[in-house]
């Protein structure tokens, strides 16, 4: 049996990310940033419109040179190239730099450098101020990260794999990539980064609910029910803004038993227990079971 995104997620995990010359995440973002600084209209419908161009013209470079790979996997040795392939979609995808990430911030809450653990989560993690955060906000919002980028991160990329090759694993990381530079509801990306928003969360829907079951059946790996996961997932899923990012969150929640929240936007699993440091750890081995696990069905399907 073919095993590429075995093969993907094996050099993840023994590797890491590429060079920052090298991965074409950081190329991306070149693409991204160059079309935000040359932007020239004023009105909304031309702020939306070069947004759009941004996103599209992305896409279809990520493609175009992601469809250029494959013809030259083909002629590799048979027994070879589905390890070829896997590191040829590795740079679309990334699970040990995440975990590590929230494993540094459960270290730093460990040692009570609650200052350093802030930054350590807004640096790697976050978007949102943390300067504020309390000690339990801090475990949540590593857990909530750990979630939701476990789908954007891992799982959409194998699912868009397995749809249409790399070129689909790579038009998701641009397109993912594209919402995390541009899609905030700010002054000044409020129309550019539109189209990059609602692109990401037509891409997520079947991610994002996947991750939430793949997190449920994992469950138990991490000290957690599958039962508890499902009924939060199901219940608190629509409590987040936004149609994707609930999903995960909810079943990490459910899983872990605890209550994740984010102050005047939503609240997870609300009549449970606080998050404490080691539930990081526990979320964590959960996310790697759930990523093993989707790497196994990706390459079976």
């Amino acid at each position: 049996m073919a095993t590429p995104a075995l093969a993907s997620l094996a050099v993840d995990l023994l590797f890491g990310e590429p060079p920052t010359a090298l991965h074409p995440t950081i190329a991306m973002g070149h693409w991204l940033g160059a079309c935000q600084r040359r932007r020239r209209a004023t009105s909304r419908v031309g702020q939306l419109l070069e947004g759009t161009f941004a996103v599209a013209g992305g896409v279809v470079l990520t493609t175009i040179a992601a469809g250029a790979v494959q013809p030259v996997l083909r002629v590799a040795p048979r027994d070879v190239r589905s390890q070829l392939l896997g590191a040829a979609l590795k740079p679309a995808l990334s699970l040990r730099a995440l975990l590590a990430a929230a494993r540094r911030v459960e270290q730093l809450l460990e040692r009570n450098r609650l200052a350093d653990a802030r930054r350590s989560l807004a640096r790697d993690l976050v978007s949102r101020d943390t300067s504020h955060l309390s000690r339990t906000e801090i475990a949540g919002a590593a857990i909530e990260s750990v979630a939701e980028n476990l789908s954007d991160g891992l799982i959409g990329p194998f699912i868009a794999f397995r749809l249409a090759g790399l070129p689909a694993a790579y038009a998701y990381r641009m397109i993912n990539t594209a919402d995390a530079m541009l899609g905030y509801h700010t002054e000044e990306l409020e129309w550019f980064g539109k189209a990059a928003a609602i692109s990401d969360d037509l891409v997520n829907l079947i991610p994002a609910r996947v991750t939430a079951a793949l997190i449920a059946i994992a469950a138990p790996i991490g000290g957690g029910s599958v039962r508890a996961a499902t009924r939060v997932a199901l219940r608190d899923a629509g409590n987040t803004t936004s149609p994707n990012a609930g999903w995960p969150m909810a079943a990490m929640a459910g899983a872990l038993g605890v209550r994740l929240t984010k102050r005047g936007h939503y609240a997870l699993n609300a009549g449970a227990r606080a998050p404490r440091p080691s539930d990081i750890d526990r979320c964590c081995v959960i996310a790697m079971a759930a990523g093993g696990l989707a790497a196994v069905l990706a390459d079976a399907l």
